[in-house]
């Protein structure tokens, strides 16, 4: 009787993992599953971002391309209008560089052009330049050669103003004019580079201190003599302190 009744009783673990019993998922499973649903989640994201990118780039490229041509069409036509800058054709707004050529200006003004100063004559001259109110700086180095090996008997050592004459005539007479012409700026009585007179704005030129008329060009460069020149309208130019005189260094 009992041997009949072990015989017909089935162990514990086959009734668990027969045809007829639910399988559970593991704890495994479980968070393997869930972990599918985030990335799943998180991809349809990524999808929608990219959708609502190209939507917003392709709107936005059509704006850019439109102001880019606009923008283009408004630099071209604004170089049309502008003037070219001093260094290509001795006009155009200040500040006036050096000329590519710091020579060539000397060389159209007749001036000696050598390897080494004149001493004949060594006299200082000096300029300012006032526009708009506003002091422009004359270039370092204009008459002498990018190399070293040239330089005219009218230049610059720097940037103060200071002119030199160096020259191995003792007679020679000079003018603010050879030195526009090196810097490869227009002078004329109503003209410094791209800036013109007009009912509204004036140049006019001084000499220690005091105006002076006709053709600024011609004012001659003699020993220790201020010369300034000054551009603007009515109101601006009466606030430029021209000055009378400069302190050059000992002996120049």
């Amino acid at each position: 009787m009992s041997s009949k009744k072990q015989s017909s009783a089935k162990p514990r673990s086959q009734q668990r993992t027969g045809s007829g019993a639910q399988k559970q998922p593991s704890a495994r499973q479980q968070r393997l599953s869930a972990r599918e649903r985030v990335a799943a989640a998180r991809a349809e994201e990524r999808r929608r971002e990219r959708r609502r990118w190209l939507v917003t780039f392709g709107a936005t490229g059509a704006v850019v391309a439109a102001l880019g041509g606009g923008a283009a069409w408004a630099i071209v036509s604004n170089n049309n209008k502008t003037e070219q800058p001093a260094s290509a054709s001795g006009t155009g707004q200040p500040p006036w560089p050096l000329p590519a050529d710091p020579i060539a200006g000397a060389k159209a003004a007749g001036l000696n052009v050598a390897p080494s100063e004149g001493n004949a004559l060594h006299i200082h001259a000096h300029l300012d330049v006032f526009v708009n109110g506003k002091e422009v700086p004359v270039p370092a180095n204009l008459g002498i050669s990018r190399s070293g090996n040239e330089l005219a008997e009218l230049h610059t050592h720097d940037d103060t103003g200071v002119l030199h004459i160096e020259s191995p005539s003792k007679d020679k007479r000079f003018t603010l004019g050879e030195v526009f012409s090196e810097w490869n700026v227009r002078l004329t009585p109503t003209q410094i580079g791209g800036l013109t007179t007009d009912a509204a704005r004036t140049l006019t030129a001084y000499v220690d201190g005091k105006k002076q008329a006709g053709d600024p060009a011609a004012i001659q460069l003699t020993a220790h003599r201020q010369i300034a020149l000054v551009f603007g309208d009515a109101a601006t130019n009466a606030k430029v302190k021209v000055p009378s005189s400069y302190k050059f260094a000992e002996g120049e």
